[in-house]
């Protein structure tokens, strides 16, 4: 069982913080598994106000993100 299916079992916070999975916000658990499982995709602000970080360094992170993955599939030959 991985560690989000135990929190979520027991309603109980993950404390697990070296978890690539682990955001502290305690209404979901500390877990970004289950935030995205109870809420679906979140907007940049949503995210945000998870990371405790501005929207506009959320913006800077998913464009360089983005930026990454064109690169990837431009070296692979991916078709967008």
């Amino acid at each position: 069982m991985y560690c989000d299916e135990v929190c979520q079992k027991t309603n109980t916070a993950c404390l697990k913080t070296e978890c690539r999975n682990y955001i502290e916000y305690p209404d979901d658990l500390n877990c970004v598994l289950i935030c995205t499982r109870k809420h679906g995709a979140l907007t940049l602000e949503e995210a945000s106000k998870r990371m405790g970080v501005s929207y506009v360094r959320i913006k800077q992170i998913e464009d360089k993100a983005i930026a990454k993955i064109k690169q990837a599939a431009k070296n692979e030959d991916w078709a967008f």
